[in-house]
């Protein structure tokens, strides 16, 4: 580690910016959100720059440096001239304050990083210097993680510390109820922006000398990769104390539940349910009394062909706290993966979900004559071994054997596998490719643009290879004709 993470206090503190132009304007901009006190020794010769810091920035003359920066804390020096630079760098060397020389890693005492912030939350990534973009890079991923009212919460945390010192006097336990407090249901008022419900809840946990009371949020885990993943869902499993997760999940998405969590499989594969559905219920149920936080994990969204209403029904049913975290259907994520798109003005007016497995097994009783009407996409979940059955009653009520097909296995994930065709041959298509699912059964004209798109994009570049169709050569001419 070349370089050593430290927070200054810059409450009433003053920082020195030396220079003009737009390189300090950006260091002011990044330290107007601050409490300190900034003055720009140098001023900007663009009036619109000047403008923008009014009543924020004291702006002093060069020849006032040596002023501008007694008491300073820290010193920034954005000049362009090369002497001006040298001189502002003695004068601070002199003054013993730490400084950044911007573009000038050699000479700095201290980088700045790059930034998130969120009130009372601040990261930093920083790389020495070396890779400013990447650290920039790295920031924005960290932003897409940290929730925007996480500096509301730590506020609302750090107000009610003697309150909760007071009521919890034994540090053991006052540092397990912080711990929960802050990823349970008061964290997720606070992020859904409910400040005064979240103060409420914390402050009843504190007084709460009974045992903890669990919570089961009920979360999408999208088709299988997991940068589907919400951000939402993201959270709660590095959250979770215990994870009950489908056959559905990905093994990637499961290296994402915190180390220390309990995990358990409950996933059902064709005519291997080894935890009924019941048991699932009473599982989550008993976790929860026990008071942990769990997390039910599903593949795609809970609540399509998910059995994720049943669960909420249970869990509500039984007095415990539940939510629900949706997910990126594997419909929607297999589709874009594969580029169908489920609807099309020219070829899909109407999009339909539909089961391939009925409750008692086999095929379920649908309304095949509306799923045969044209112009609309039929999208079956579970079918694979009742695709036979599915094609000859869609084709029965009148459904063209002609029409597109897109069997889609393992959707979204490394090992995907995509097969096209029409109705009349998927029987055929699932068997010689030896499909076993889960998959995905996409019906409808709009099956077929990946392929007709693939088809003319191959007529065209065989034409563009052609000789018929290379471009002319045009005969030389004297380097003076080009004037």
């Amino acid at each position: 580690m070349r370089q050593f993470p430290a927070f200054f206090n810059l409450e009433g503190a003053r920082i020195a910016v030396i220079g003009g132009g737009e390189e300090a304007a950006r260091k002011l901009r990044l330290l107007a959100s601050s409490e300190a006190e900034l003055v720009l020794i140098g001023g900007f010769d663009d009036p619109a720059l000047g403008a923008e810091f009014i009543g924020r920035v004291t702006v002093l003359p060069r020849a006032a440096l040596e002023r501008g920066l007694t008491g300073a804390r820290l010193a920034i020096i954005a000049e362009a001239d090369g002497a001006l630079r040298a001189a502002a760098l003695a004068a601070v060397r002199a003054a013993r304050i730490p400084v950044n020389v911007v573009d000038q890693p050699e000479d700095c005492d201290f980088t700045i990083p790059s930034i998130l912030d969120r009130g009372e939350i601040v990261a930093a990534i920083g790389s020495s210097g070396s890779a400013p973009v990447l650290a920039k890079t790295l920031r924005a991923k960290l932003e897409a993680l940290v929730p925007q009212r996480a500096g509301d919460l730590a506020a609302l945390a750090g107000s009610l510390r003697g309150f909760v010192s007071a009521a919890i006097p034994d540090k053991t336990a006052r540092r397990r109820y912080w711990e929960r407090a802050l990823s349970g249901p008061a964290a997720e008022a606070a992020y859904a922006g409910d400040l005064d419900r979240a103060e409420s809840l914390l402050r009843a946990a504190a007084r709460d000398t009974s045992a903890p009371r669990g919570v089961v949020h009920i979360v999408g885990a999208g088709p299988g990769d997991p940068e589907l993943l919400t951000l939402k869902a993201l959270r709660l499993i590095q959250e979770a104390d215990i994870v009950y997760y489908d056959r559905l999940v990905g093994p990637e998405i499961l290296t994402l539940i915190r180390r220390d969590a309990a995990r358990v499989p409950v996933g059902k594969s064709k005519g291997d349910h080894s935890v009924p559905q019941p048991e699932i219920h009473q599982r989550l149920i008993a976790s929860a009394q026990e008071g942990l936080r769990v997390v039910r994990l599903k593949g795609g969204d809970p609540f399509v062909f998910g059995r994720g209403g049943e669960e909420l029904e249970a869990v509500r049913g039984a007095g415990i706290e539940v939510h629900v975290v949706p997910g990126i259907s594997s419909a929607l994520g297999c589709a874009a993966a594969a580029g169908v798109p489920l609807t099309h003005r020219d070829h899909a007016q109407t999009l339909t979900f539909v089961t391939g497995h009925a409750r008692a097994g086999g095929v379920p009783d649908l309304d095949w004559a509306a799923l045969a009407r044209p112009a609309q996409t039929v999208v079956v979940f579970m079918g694979v071994d009742t695709a036979p059955t599915i094609a000859e009653r869609l084709m029965a009520a009148g459904r063209a054997a002609s029409t597109p097909v897109a069997v889609i296995e393992n959707g979204t994930r490394a090992d995907e596998l995509r097969v096209f065709g029409t109705l009349g041959e998927l029987p055929f298509l699932i068997e010689e490719e030896g499909i076993r699912g889960p998959a995905l059964l996409i019906i409808g004209e709009v099956a077929g643009l990946p392929a007709e798109q693939g088809r003319i994009a191959s007529i065209l570049s065989e034409a563009a290879a052609s000789p018929l169709f290379a471009a002319p050569r045009l005969p030389a001419l004297p380097e003076e004709s080009y004037a």
